[in-house]
């Protein structure tokens, strides 16, 4: 028995990173950190290794404009520690969205990629403004919708 056969084909991480731009305007906070989670795993490709880095740098614009649906943004509390004794912060995302409205969605984002150094280098790949200018022009961004990434292809 040729027990070559039966080896698992693994592809090795690709150097052709693209790049993508995605608004965030309007967008729900969880579903856009869910399929922004999911281009930065790269899950969108067919080449997908679970455990290579081989998705795709996302650049999110108009982070200050996100929603977040019920009474999140008043009632949800974002804790931090400052290491010293009797030093944890708290914070609401209204507060986080006038001071730092970035943070709000690496926060999500990063909750939703795996706690390992798979998931350190992922984040990485993502870059957060908080208005509608970004510094990556270079890199020639391709617009996303965000209402096709997690679709399913109809089989015909």
């Amino acid at each position: 028995m040729d027990t070559r056969s039966y080896t698992t084909k693994v592809s090795f991480a690709d150097d052709n990173k693209s790049w993508l731009l995605i608004d965030a305007e309007n967008e729900v906070l969880g579903r856009l950190a869910s399929k922004v989670a999911y281009l930065l795993r790269g899950k969108h490709k067919p080449s997908f290794t679970p455990h290579l880095d081989m998705g795709d740098n996302v650049i999110v614009i108009n982070a200050k404009k996100v929603r977040l649906t019920g009474k999140k943004l008043t009632d949800k509390v974002y804790v931090r520690h400052t290491g010293y004794p009797g030093g944890q912060r708290f914070g609401t995302p209204k507060e986080m969205l006038q001071s730092k409205p970035e943070f709000v969605i690496e926060r999500a984002v990063k909750k939703m990629l795996p706690a390992t150094r798979l998931g350190a280098a992922v984040i990485k790949n993502l870059h957060v403004f908080a208005g509608d200018k970004h510094e990556h022009d270079a890199q020639q961004p391709k617009a996303v919708n965000l209402k096709t990434v997690l679709e399913k292809k109809s089989s015909k």
